[in-house]
């Protein structure tokens, strides 16, 4: 099996409030995307890297990949606006020979090379599989008040059979370009790859993922990762 992996790094972490692109924070000696790089570099079918950045920061995404001391060839591009745009551009730019395409953001260090080697396992079986986990709190939908301008709850949404999605996620080639070349013609807008799938009539198989696989996003969850990646060192 031959994979490709496209590494979403774009984001400009704004929320993280760091004063620098989210996956080039520094992280315990390290930085999200030089951990990220050095779990899929552990992945045996992934035969290449292609690494989505903001526009002017290619080379600082080759040195994270030499400090992660990747073996296997690494490509950088400028992302897009938007994350869909990000990935369809590095998918551009992944090779033809490649059956499965693994996309993997980079604000998610902790993902673990089980996690790769089962999404690519399954897709290669079924097309689609994404990492996702049961949704265990309760769910509130909340509109705001007008009249106050505070929310309110407007209802409770069953969880029964809820999923919340992360990354990796894994995908046939074909049908991933398939899948964002119907978007990009027909203007659709997606949170994540497997939407874009789901859409051509492709349903994904989800893998069991985790709660330490955190996303990064604001400085509680930046300090969260660093505690967690800490101890797994110990």
């Amino acid at each position: 099996m031959y994979a490709s992996a496209i590494v979403v790094a774009a984001g400009s972490g704004s929320r993280l409030g760091a004063g620098t692109p989210k996956a080039f924070v520094p992280f315990g000696g390290s930085t999200l995307l030089a951990m990220t790089l050095r779990t899929i570099g552990t992945v045996a079918s992934v035969a290449e890297v292609v690494i989505a950045v903001p526009s002017g920061m290619e080379p600082d995404a080759r040195r994270e990949a030499v400090t992660a001391g990747m073996s296997i060839p690494v490509k950088t591009i400028a992302g897009g606006k938007q994350r869909q745009d990000s990935v369809r551009i590095a998918l551009a730019l992944t090779s033809a020979e490649a059956e499965l395409v693994l996309i993997h953001d980079a604000a998610r260090p902790l993902a673990t090379v089980a996690m790769f080697e089962q999404s690519l396992a399954q897709a290669e079986v079924y097309g689609a599989a994404i990492v996702a986990i049961p949704v265990a709190d309760t769910l509130k939908r909340v509109l705001t008040d007008g009249t106050q301008d505070v929310p309110i709850i407007a209802g409770t949404v069953p969880r029964s059979g809820l999923w919340q999605a992360q990354t990796p996620q894994a995908f046939k080639r074909s049908l991933l370009i398939e899948a964002h070349t119907r978007a990009l013609r027909s203007g659709i807008e997606a949170t994540d790859d497997a939407d874009l799938v789901e859409q051509i009539g492709v349903r994904a198989v989800v893998v069991p993922g985790s709660p330490l696989n955190l996303k990064v996003t604001t400085a509680d969850d930046r300090w969260l990762v660093e505690t967690i990646a800490t101890a797994r060192l110990r």
